[in-house]
């Protein structure tokens, strides 16, 4: 028997209410109550922070809403049939199962196997079929060990595949006329399909297919092998006229749980049924085992159903590409597999990059799928911020630290433009740290150290960018035309153009069809010699000096911003700061502080004061959550009320998304609330001049905060603002809801 599900986490039946979010508070209290895991608040957060980013509905009314917790003591399971069903996403309609996996923050590869073994169950129509008329918890406990290989599979089950078939024997899907064997490799995919071979066997001239599958630890994604039914005199039903063909995919999704295996399967299935061979690498939370390097030779296109980047894309370099979301290789496989098949035989159609090719190489011209120019821009541009924030986080606290021992004396210059922090090292050591004292010494090294790490900023960020488009190849072109933007003295903004050019063109020339002998050289000489003589040549000879025109002007402006302007840009931050809490539009206005905060200096602090408005801003959304829930909390559920105790310490700490629980149950009285508040806070830091050495880290950083004061002020301005307008929203525009009685 597992220990992952039993009887007192299944629900049978029951109302649950008519939003996701109340399934998933149910779900997750039933984890909580068996001891299961630590804090209903900090699971519950976790669960609706996953379900932000993709929708866990999938065909056939289910939803698998998951996450990886640090609440989670041990691996579970739970189920909820649910009347009426409730719309998770998907497109077929609303779902009436719902499995919620919890899985630690550490959890063993035999659970993670057995979680992604059994979303893949899932998408087997005898499998749900028994689900849904099961009569009792105790009958759903022996269906999940069934489908899972740790009990008998129940009758209801039996006539079709078993879906706890993982580990059968080896069978290929070969057929010849009047006869069917069956071999496959290691898959509960490819054992079903081969058997389905077997039983049934072709007429006419069969052709052969032998299906095999990598992925994920021993439950691998499987290719399905499948005996091919034709008419004499022809091939399988490839869509080539008799010709075979050989596709590779990759599925892959943030957590690695459940659409991860899901999406294999589903291209597999439908690739079997069409006589395709089609071999998968799941690069899941259970492990991956890369596809033979053989099976990519002989490939002729590749899928990439993905919601990261794909690990060691340099293998698939020259292949037609067809990508797309994870869900994508769920809900359209069929598409994805005919689209794979037309670029296969279109010289055309886009390609993985030599040495790599992008951090994503999605078709803008694919249907249901594709990322579109802006998206591809404003995935590269976070990209490169979100490696960028380390740099700027350790250097912004490390030359805080040095002020708070040293003085702001430290970043001053004498007359012949030595500063005073490089003039303390040079005369001092640590046991002998001369006339200034230890404190100061030691001050000057962290600001020193501060510094230097603030010297990675532009590179950094030119350098993830071209890697974010380039993979790999562009890291070091990007790097250099970073580094040409710091000599131009172009600032962010050349290492922002300096990256895109280095990363677009590292792609240009990843595409081009070199002989075999060559290509290896492609990632580690080629691509980046050509790539950093274009997009360096360009920044010093042609763009360089513009750049650095411009961003002494924008400096200008943001120095000479006083009074009224700035308070108006502390509310625009402020608003875009509360608008999506941690979305595109949140990230936006953070990256645009962190990016300019390495210009900032104690003779020019528009840049951390933005800084100090964009982290205050955001602080607002959970505090004033929080602070709604004590000032009427008959307004709130129980498990509202719970979320509310955590949010007072995830805004404290800057973590907006403290208050996505609040805005999926309630958006729009929510988010309007928070906007508001945030707007204030942000005026009220920019227009007192509150200023913010740090990117991260809220009231815990105070000593990198200058007015902490009016930091503090403009904080609870905003959080009673925001907490008030959302307690008077609820009054005046909603009946009091009834009490949710706590699930024991």
């Amino acid at each position: 028997m597992s220990d992952l599900i039993t009887p007192e986490l299944v629900t049978l039946d029951q109302n649950l209410g008519s939003e996701r979010s109340e399934v998933i508070r149910h779900l997750v209290q039933n984890v909580v109550s068996l001891g299961r895991a630590t804090t209903f608040d900090s699971l519950y957060a976790d669960a609706m922070a996953r379900e932000a980013k993709t929708a866990t509905g999938v065909p056939g009314g289910i939803a698998i809403p998951h996450c990886r917790s640090s609440a989670v003591t041990q691996a579970t399971l739970a189920m909820a049939r649910i009347n009426p069903p409730v719309d998770w996403g998907a497109k077929d309609g609303p779902a009436d199962i719902v499995f919620f996996i919890a899985a630690p923050e550490g959890a063993d590869q035999e659970h993670l196997q057995l979680l992604s073994k059994l979303a893949r169950s899932l998408i087997k129509k005898n499998f749900t079929g028994a689900l849904r008329t099961a009569q009792s918890p105790q009958e759903i406990v022996e269906l999940v060990d069934g489908a899972l290989g740790l009990g008998p599979v129940p009758e209801s089950q039996s006539g079709g595949t078993a879906p706890g078939a993982a580990n059968a024997a080896p069978a290929t899907g070969a057929s010849a006329a009047g006869t069917g064997s069956a071999t496959g490799t290691g898959t509960a995919a490819g054992a079903a399909a081969g058997a389905g071979a077997a039983a049934a066997g072709s007429t006419g001239d069969g052709s052969t297919e032998t299906g095999s599958g990598s992925s994920g630890g021993a439950h691998t994604a499987g290719a399905r092998a499948s005996g091919v039914t034709a008419d004499a005199g022809s091939g399988a039903n490839t869509g080539d006229g008799g010709k075979i063909r050989h596709l590779v995919a990759v599925t892959a999704c943030p957590t690695g749980i459940a659409h991860t295996y899901m999406a294999a399967d589903s291209l597999a299935a439908v690739a079997a049924e069409r006589g395709i061979d089609l071999q998968v690498e799941t690069q899941g939370s259970a492990g991956s085992t890369p596809l033979d390097p053989s099976v990519i030779r002989n490939a002729d296109a590749v899928i990439f159903a993905t919601d990261v980047d794909v690990r060691d894309k340099g293998r698939f370099a020259g292949l037609p590409v067809v990508s797309g979301p994870v869900k994508r290789g769920i809900d359209e496989p069929g598409v994805m597999i005919d689209e794979a098949l037309a670029a296969a035989k279109d010289p055309n159609a886009r390609r993985v990059a030599g040495g790599g090719g992008g951090g994503e190489e999605r078709d803008p011209q694919s249907s249901g799928g594709g990322e579109g120019f802006g998206g591809q821009l404003k995935r590269a541009l976070l990209t490169g911020v979100s490696y960028m924030i380390p740099f700027v986080a350790g250097g912004g606290l490390l030359i805080a630290l040095g002020f708070l021992l040293g003085g702001y004396e430290l970043s001053l210059s004498d007359d012949d433009g030595n500063l005073t922090g490089d003039m303390i090292l040079d005369g001092g050591t640590l046991f002998n740290p001369g006339d200034q004292g230890l404190l100061t010494y030691l001050g000057a090294v962290f600001w020193k150290i501060g510094n230097l790490s603030l010297g990675f900023l532009v590179p950094a960020l030119a350098g993830y960018i071209a890697y974010a488009l380039a993979d790999r190849p562009g890291i070091a072109p990007g790097f250099t035309a970073g580094a040409v933007a710091l000599f131009m003295d172009a600032g962010f903004i050349g290492g922002l153009i300096g990256g895109l050019l280095a990363g677009y063109v590292a792609r240009w020339v990843g595409s081009w069809t070199v002989p075999s002998w060559l290509r290896g050289l492609m990632p580690v000489v080629i691509i980046p010699l050509i790539t950093s003589l274009i997009a360096s040549g360009l920044m010093i000879l042609v763009l360089g000096g513009p750049i650095a025109a411009l961003t002494l002007g924008l400096n200008n402006w943001l120095s000479g911003l006083t009074g009224a302007a700035a308070v108006v840009l502390g509310i625009v931050l402020g608003l875009m700061m509360g608008s999506d809490l941690g979305g595109p539009i949140n990230k936006v206005a953070y990256a645009f502080a962190v990016a300019g905060l390495g210009e900032g200096s104690v003779q020019n602090q528009a840049p951390w004061e933005i800084m100090a408005a964009v982290m205050a801003a955001g602080m607002v959304p959970p505090l004033g959550m929080a602070l709604a829930t004590v000032v009427d909390k008959q307004q709130f559920t129980m498990a509202l009320r719970e979320n509310g105790k955590a949010a007072w310490l995830l805004g404290a700490a800057f973590i907006s998304e403290g208050a996505i629980p609040f805005a999926a149950a309630d958006p729009l009285r929510v988010i309007p609330s928070c906007m508001i508040g945030g707007a204030l806070t942000g005026a009220i830091c920019m227009g007192t001049g509150v200023t913010s050495q740090a990117p991260h880290g809220g009231i815990f950083v105070f000593f990198a905060i200058g007015n902490l004061l009016m930091f503090i002020v403009a904080i609870l301005a905003g959080m009673v603002a925001s907490g008030l307008i959302y307690v008077a929203l609820k009054r005046w525009t909603a009946p009091k809801r009834a009490e949710e009685p706590v699930i024991a």
